[in-house]
């Protein structure tokens, strides 16, 4: 198929261009964290052992992949302490690190660097606003729905002492994994993850009064036809990858986790033509999250980089093993389908407008 094959040579030339060694590490919220040069990472809890350490970027993890929907195209944050404009992504990472460094998620003054229940629920929507610099001229999209999610992950955690530990907070994971042995699969991790955060998720579908998370339904699908997406969950399993080997733990079966079904990795086959909407009009309105074209791109965006990844493998002589999907996204697919995107609107919008309330895409 010519057009994936376009896909796959973007893929390539911005792999190579960023990671010439093709020593490309996996996708996850780190990457931003160092936009433009800048190791934040090294920031997290200064003077703190090994295990608080992970803790606090398993807290930082957290926090900043829940507050990670699209900012919206007109949306910036002003670094202070470095000078830097960022936006999108990027600007989302370095201001929820920056917000956790000054104490906003933390109920102690005195251990800024954590993200504990008592803060979390008593997170107000101005509070958050100031610290991500949204105003009527500097418009964060989502903005409540962001703050709500963060709340309704306070109370999640707060109800669950065995999994986040007391004071409660999302770094406990580390502690609760770590009882559990040395080594855990990525699978296992999002099983994890989707059964405790799972009731923070709003206006989803339930099935038998159990709330989905991220799922839709499309009519070509036989019987209750559901279709499991959880891209924040699988982001955030991602995320968890790096701060908990660095804890000690050993993590498997990465490729145990689906490409993430999201508006870069599906805008670029949108934009290359391996995705054509049957009704040209879906590309001039917006579009209903849980609508059948966005739950259909999404699936098939899911299907399609299983497909981009194989394909950029036999180009380079790598195996799974060797280049598993963690790092066709990094390399890779999601730089791509933001590159392409910038090429054809000036905005550098996805081909598709999706209705999110701050908490999906």
């Amino acid at each position: 198929m010519p057009q994936l094959d376009e896909a796959v040579r973007r893929v390539l030339d911005i792999t190579r261009r960023r990671y010439p060694d093709l020593a490309v590490p996996y996708h996850s919220r780190w990457r931003h964290f160092s936009a433009g040069g800048v190791d934040r990472a090294a920031l997290v809890a200064p003077g703190a052992d090994a295990a608080e350490t992970t803790r606090g970027r398993i807290d930082l993890a957290v926090v900043s992949v829940l507050l990670d929907a699209g900012a919206g195209p007109q949306w910036r944050f002003h670094e202070a302490e470095t000078g830097h404009v960022l936006s999108r992504s990027e600007g989302l990472a370095v201001a929820s690190l920056r917000a956790m460094q000054a104490g906003i998620f933390s109920a102690d003054p005195a251990n800024p660097w954590r993200a504990d229940a008592e803060a979390l629920t008593r997170l107000s929507v101005e509070r958050l606003a100031r610290a991500f610099q949204h105003d009527a001229a500097n418009e964060l999209l989502g903005i409540e729905g962001r703050a709500a999610l963060l709340r309704r992950t306070g109370e999640i955690c707060a109800t669950d002492p065995a999994l986040f530990g007391a004071p409660a907070r999302p770094g406990n994971l580390f502690d609760y994994l770590s009882a559990r042995g040395q080594q855990v699969s990525a699978p296992e991790i999002l099983h994890l993850v989707l059964r405790s955060f799972g009731p923070i998720w709003p206006g989803r579908i339930r099935l038998a009064g159990v709330p989905l998370g991220d799922c839709g339904r499309h009519s070509a699908v036989p019987g209750d036809g559901l279709v499991p997406f959880h891209k924040l969950s699988q982001w955030l399993v991602y995320s968890l990858v790096e701060p908990l080997i660095s804890g000690g733990l050993e993590v498997t079966d990465i490729d145990g986790l689906t490409g993430l079904a999201e508006y870069r990795n599906g805008g670029l086959f949108i934009d290359c033509g391996v995705i054509e909407p049957l009704d040209p009009a879906l590309l001039a309105r917006p579009l209903d999250a849980l609508s059948e074209p966005v739950v259909e791109w999404r699936a098939l965006t899911v299907a399609l980089l299983d497909r981009l990844a194989a394909g950029v493998r036999d180009r380079i002589g790598k195996t799974p093993q060797e280049f598993p999907l963690a790092r066709v996204l990094e390399g890779g697919s999601w730089t791509a389908g933001r590159e392409i995107a910038r090429e054809r609107r000036p905005d550098g919008a996805p081909p598709l407008t999706v209705i999110s309330e701050g908490t999906l895409f």
